[in-house]
């Protein structure tokens, strides 16, 4: 008995855990700001005109983006790791939906980040919100 007790607050416990998105932290202004690691990659043509998660038509013109927890209007900081060119874009969609990536930048964000021939980089990002 004591056994399934213990168990089952020890599942509560994690349980708990799992609302936080990666990199969150649960209090204090420097502890609250998203700050991953990870690869990007990003998304142009194909989508554009389209409706976003937001609501708003996607336009590869603008420095938006996609990520999956962040709240919509999240501006962030993306940092290529290859070559250290950073760019600031707003969280106005979901995904990216590819194993492995943290975050999708609109046609223009790659091309401020030198990622366009790539298609994929190693980023860092950093709310700024």
């Amino acid at each position: 008995m004591w056994r399934l007790l213990t168990l089952s607050a020890l599942f509560g416990l994690l349980a708990g855990c799992a609302g936080l998105p990666f990199g969150l932290g649960s209090g204090g202004d420097s502890e609250s700001r998203y700050n991953a690691e990870g690869k990007a990659s990003y998304y142009g043509a194909k989508h554009h005109g389209k409706r976003t998660a937001s609501g708003e038509r996607f336009d590869q013109h603008q420095l938006t983006a996609a990520h999956r927890s962040l709240p919509f209007g999240t501006r962030v900081r993306v940092t290529n790791l290859n070559n250290d060119k950073t760019v600031v874009v707003r969280i106005n969609d979901r995904g990216p939906y590819a194993r492995g990536r943290i975050i999708d930048v609109s046609r223009k964000a790659a091309q401020q980040l030198d990622m366009l021939r790539a298609g994929v980089a190693p980023v860092r990002v950093q709310s700024l919100d």
